[in-house]
């Protein structure tokens, strides 16, 4: 008689179930605001904290584990994502005001965290409007936007690491420096306490407002785009630098770079993740070439290029 084959062991069966979803192949593309980018070799959405913390110790070190929220200051490669992404859900999205202290979850967005402080007259957080995220992802590169980042408003918070460990810091404990915070690369962080001042909501709508306004008229915000491609390199901006070295409406295949900000990439349509890295490497190359300067990503990369090819940048 011969003998049963054996199912090849997939990744999910290794994987603890938990209370979340989890799902095999998962299309990032839909979720990226580039729109583009290879699948997730699985997706898990945590019900809770205590569920994600649960996984966490279940899951095998040797698994890889990406966080995302948005998809907003991101582009996943056409290769996909090796391992386990996890994307916090709807229980993370929490904003809660008490006074002035705002406890809002890591998967809360920054827009929704900024509206919410306006709609119970907290004050100085309107900078959250014009930052194209979560709050999660703004703890872990302390993002910011007209004049204020979110270490100035920060007051202690909360994140589990790979282990399943709970973690609760002080803002001063993580070392938030431009752009950058010196938090575990394991710490998958699920809210922060944040701190305004008490105003008059009507003066938080129209600074809301301007901000809106502001963004509107410089930012491509109604394209395919990830946000601000490149760091500000100490005492200069990255757009005048790209500007100057001639790279404004400079295109690869289906990726452009913006007419109206060109320190923001777009995809017009039919570009692919390749195109749109190997557009901004062109970029940084041009503008190390005009001026000297190097420029970092700002943009997050993850995952795995795929075999194929893009059309030159012209």
């Amino acid at each position: 008689m011969m003998a049963a084959q054996r199912t090849p062991e997939t990744l999910i069966d290794r994987l603890p179930p938990g209370r979340g979803r989890l799902t095999e192949n998962a299309d990032l593309s839909k979720v990226t605001w580039f729109r583009v980018g290879g699948p997730a070799e699985v997706l898990f959405r945590p019900e809770d904290k205590d569920d994600l913390a649960d996984f966490l110790r279940g899951t095998p070190a040797d698994v890889p584990l990406t966080v995302m929220g948005v998809g907003s200051n991101l582009l996943v490669r056409d290769g996909g994502v090796e391992g386990v992404v996890i994307r916090l859900g709807r229980e993370f999205a929490r904003v809660e005001i008490d006074g002035t202290d705002v406890r809002a979850g890591a998967g809360a967005p920054d827009v929704n965290v900024a509206l919410t402080c306006r709609d119970h007259g907290v004050g100085g957080l309107e900078f959250l409007r014009g930052i194209p995220g979560t709050i999660g992802g703004a703890l872990r590169m302390n993002a910011g936007a007209y004049g204020r980042e979110i270490k100035d408003v920060l007051v202690e918070a909360e994140a589990v690491d790979r282990s399943g460990n709970v973690h609760r810091v002080q803002a001063a404990d993580l070392g938030l420096e431009y752009r950058k915070s010196a938090a575990p690369e394991d710490w998958i962080f699920t809210t922060a306490l944040l701190r305004g001042t008490a105003e008059d909501k009507a003066v938080i709508a129209k600074r809301l407002a301007a901000v809106s306004e502001a963004r509107s008229e410089t930012q491509p915000v109604k394209s395919r785009t990830g946000g601000s491609t490149f760091k500000n390199p100490p005492g200069a901006k990255a757009w005048e630098l790209i500007d100057a070295a001639g790279c404004r409406g400079l295109k690869r295949g289906g990726a452009m770079v913006s007419e109206q900000h060109c320190n923001f990439l777009i995809n017009t349509g039919g570009a692919t993740a390749a195109d749109l890295e190997g557009l901004g490497e062109e970029v940084r190359r041009r503008v190390e070439q005009a001026s000297g300067v190097v420029l970092d990503w700002e943009i997050k990369r993850i995952g795995r290029h795929a075999e194929r090819k893009s059309e030159g940048a012209s």
